[in-house]
């Protein structure tokens, strides 16, 4: 009886079709991690200034000027800036610019009550 099984020619095939597979999933993968890593900065940015506005919305204008300007979230250090403006109904309109050297930042616009005196 006789046992058959792979060839050296068939099992060099089957090596060079198993690393060409591997290199194609690692590079989709290294892509995937490219776009994503952007994308934690985002959030991380979008998050503090979602953070400042429920300060302001809760605290009022006044108590938020007291704030500070620097926030650390996740690995960063984010520069927080407020600028006011006053809406036709007596609100105010607080743009949120939340930044950092070398990486996206945020943008957020909320509505603030005026003080009550």
């Amino acid at each position: 009886m006789r046992v058959r099984g792979f060839t050296l020619i068939e099992l060099a095939v089957a090596v060079a079709i198993l690393a060409i597979g591997s290199v194609a999933a690692y590079r989709s993968l290294d892509q995937a991690q490219r776009g994503v890593g952007g994308q934690v900065d985002r959030a991380l940015a979008a998050e503090v200034a979602l953070n400042r506005a429920a300060e302001l919305r809760l605290g009022g204008m006044q108590a938020g000027r007291r704030l500070p300007d620097r926030v650390t979230q996740g690995p960063v250090d984010w520069r927080v800036t407020v600028e006011e403006a006053a809406t036709a109904s007596g609100m105010i309109e607080a743009t949120i610019l939340v930044s950092a050297p070398g990486r996206p930042g945020a943008r957020f616009v909320t509505i603030v009550p005026r003080e009550r005196r």
